[in-house]
């Protein structure tokens, strides 16, 4: 790589939690598309009594894979089955470090025998670009960046526009001229509209019946006049960058865990070749939460619930370390329903919009339970949610615990001080919280 490098960040910092450490750090939202279109209120209640659209095109890296080698690149550097994997199907990628940790996560669609596309934050994309060309394999690639880092800041290669909600399967047999082929979860079908050749893919982030549609650039506006137009009976909602952050609290998505690549000595080399201007030297870390090792910002895929799609039928960096983890892991992920006038005294009357990506501690009777991960308002809900990761003790539904709310200065103030921080109550309930998301978003995958 030219440019400093994320080891160059280290070791000028001192520590990967001096580099990181960003009391107040400003939430990820979607670029290029408004903040508001109906109101994020609406918006949210949109995707859960009648239909919303969301533009995905803007705020992803894409890298696409092709060569005869990329299966075989694949496998080895995360935990997924290649065995069951077919054309137009798609992945929750999970690549680990050999420690069991993991890098990042994304969503890797199959298009062809040994062609993919890597789609996220570019954390995952980096971990594979990096093997391709360590382990001298017969791999190309090529990466679109989101449309903030895009050079000239033209158009993304691709467009992705989302349709979820109850009156979802109306609108697409309305714009299509009737249902279209049976598709299994995560897995797409080619289809055609406006003259325009795209994929249809059974997603949703809400966990709500939907689809995702994919495709060229150059067919955007078309697809999107026509899905708009089909919608406008239905009354169609448009969802901004605000209401669009939240949809995964309900699904049960932790966004971009801390990577678990800044200590290990064999990481030494990806290190030099991870940019330090990239997400995983830049992404802010901050919260009541503390440390002095980053290690215990560190996750395993066991305590992000993605044990489901770990398979060991094939060998992969850190297979022996996911093995033990299995067995060893005393965490779960939980979503934490705020009690709403815990929140009113701590953010006041109206609180606005809340969205916060902060590692706050979650406590109880004093004690360290946990820590959160994303808080975010959801209207429909009447509170905010977050999503966190608690000891298993604690995981149970109905458990009340108290967040603590609040800025650690970093480094050189001690991790336990006592700052005064507020607290807010809280009850365990599921991940996902949505039941729909729990009991049927998966079920024909």
């Amino acid at each position: 790589m030219t440019g400093q490098s994320l080891q160059d960040g280290i070791d000028r910092a001192g520590s990967a939690v001096a580099l990181l450490w960003k009391p107040d750090g400003p939430p990820f939202t979607p670029p290029v598309i408004e903040p508001e279109y109906a109101g994020w209120r609406e918006e949210q209640t949109a995707w859960h009594e009648s239909v919303a659209i969301s533009d995905l095109s803007h705020h992803m890296f894409d890298t696409f894979f092709e060569g005869p080698d990329t299966t075989k690149l694949l496998a080895s550097v995360s935990a997924n089955n290649y065995e069951k994997f077919a054309v137009g199907q798609a992945k929750q990628f999970v690549p680990v470090t050999s420690r069991g940790f993991i890098i990042s996560d994304g969503i890797l669609m199959r298009n062809g025998e040994n062609s993919y596309t890597l789609t996220g934050v570019p954390a995952a994309q980096n971990w594979v670009k990096y093997h391709a060309q360590a382990g001298g394999h017969d791999v190309t690639f090529k990466t679109d960046p989101d449309s903030r880092f895009r050079p000239g800041g033209g158009p993304p290669r691709l467009f992705r526009y989302q349709i979820q909600g109850p009156l979802a399967q109306e609108l697409v047999e309305r714009a299509f001229g009737g249902p279209l082929p049976e598709t299994k979860f995560f897995h797409s079908t080619p289809v055609s509209l406006a003259g325009q050749r795209l994929k249809a893919l059974r997603h949703g982030m809400a966990g709500q019946a939907g689809y995702e549609f994919i495709g060229d650039w150059s067919g955007a506006t078309a697809v999107k006049d026509a899905l708009m137009a089909a919608g406008e009976p239905l009354g169609l909602v448009h969802v901004g960058a605000k209401a669009y952050a939240t949809p995964n609290i309900e699904s049960g998505w932790i966004p971009s865990p801390v990577p678990g690549i800044y200590t290990d000595p064999d990481l030494a080399d990806y290190r030099r070749f991870v940019p330090l201007f990239g997400v995983e030297g830049q992404r802010p870390l901050h919260g009541s939460f503390f440390s002095e090792d980053i290690e215990d910002y560190y996750v395993t895929p066991y305590e992000l619930d993605y044990g489901r799609i770990i398979s060991f039928n094939h060998e992969f960096i850190g297979r022996e370390a996911l093995q033990k983890a299995e067995e060893q892991t005393t965490r779960r992920k939980v979503t934490l329903v705020f009690d709403p006038q815990s929140v009113h005294r701590v953010m006041g009357e109206d609180p606005g919009f809340v969205l916060s990506y902060a590692r706050q501690r979650i406590e109880t009777d004093g004690q360290l339970a946990g820590m959160t991960y994303q808080a975010a308002s959801l209207h429909p809900a009447g509170t905010v949610l977050a999503l966190a990761v608690v000891e298993e003790r604690f995981a149970q539904p109905g458990t009340a615990v108290e967040v603590v709310w609040g800025e650690h200065p970093g480094p050189g103030a001690d991790a336990d001080v006592h700052l005064g921080f507020p607290r807010i109550r809280a009850t365990v309930q599921p991940a996902p919280y949505e039941q729909y998301a729990r009991d049927q978003y998966r079920r024909n995958a």
